[in-house]
């Protein structure tokens, strides 16, 4: 019966893996280890957890605008900038078709 790995052969192990490329089972029976040996390094990790920065972007304001919805179903969203006749002339072709 093998002994038990170090903590620091199983971080060994999951950094190669992660870094391999390879499928678990095709990883596994490169290294010579049980598929389920690995699946349980995996699932506990190496013991340690690692931060990532981030950066957070506030919420964009939403553009003042419109949704306009029409008897058949369909659907315009857009900003303010159109003209009355613009809108009317929008609406007809969009109910027309």
């Amino acid at each position: 019966m093998r002994q038990r790995r170090t903590a620091k052969e199983i971080e060994e192990l999951l950094e190669n893996f992660t870094t391999s490329g390879l499928t678990q089972i095709a990883y596994s029976q490169q290294v010579g280890i049980a598929l389920s040996t690995l699946g349980r390094y995996l699932r506990r990790g190496s013991g340690r957890h690692q931060l990532v920065r981030v950066n957070v972007e506030a919420a964009k304001e939403p553009r003042p605008g419109f949704v306009l919805v029409l008897n058949n179903g369909r659907r315009i969203e857009c900003g303010w900038n159109f003209s009355e006749r613009e809108i009317t002339l929008l609406i007809r072709v969009a109910e027309a078709v």
